[in-house]
């Protein structure tokens, strides 16, 4: 019998709620992460693919390239907001998904 792979939409929204003051909501059907009044972090399920953005500076460079590599997996859009969809089954790697975690909340947080 094989085993469910664990949600890494959990990991992600743990991370986010332990950066300080943050508060947790939903925006169109995803959970929603602010910081002073600023979002910084949504996650969701949408067509069987988890969705997680982040708002980028310094870490765009990267989601860039990422996206130029695998445009169905990354997308870089406005104002810094990365989008990145990934499965259960091949999760984000936590080495890319906890530092963009880190900036977003730095961002809006102006910490």
């Amino acid at each position: 019998m094989s085993r469910k792979p664990a949600d890494p939409r959990e990991a992600m929204k743990a991370a986010a709620r332990s950066m300080g003051d943050v508060q947790e909501g939903e925006a169109c059907s995803q959970s929603s992460f602010k910081v002073d009044g600023k979002a910084f972090f949504y996650v969701g399920e949408q067509g069987g693919r988890i969705k997680a953005m982040f708002r980028l500076r310094d870490g765009l460079a990267q989601a860039e390239r990422m996206a130029a590599a695998a445009p169905d997996d990354v997308q870089v859009g406005k104002h810094g907001w990365v989008t990145a969809r990934f499965s259960h089954d091949q999760p984000l790697s936590a080495r890319v998904w906890k530092p963009w975690l880190q900036e977003s909340f730095a961002i809006a947080s102006g910490r």
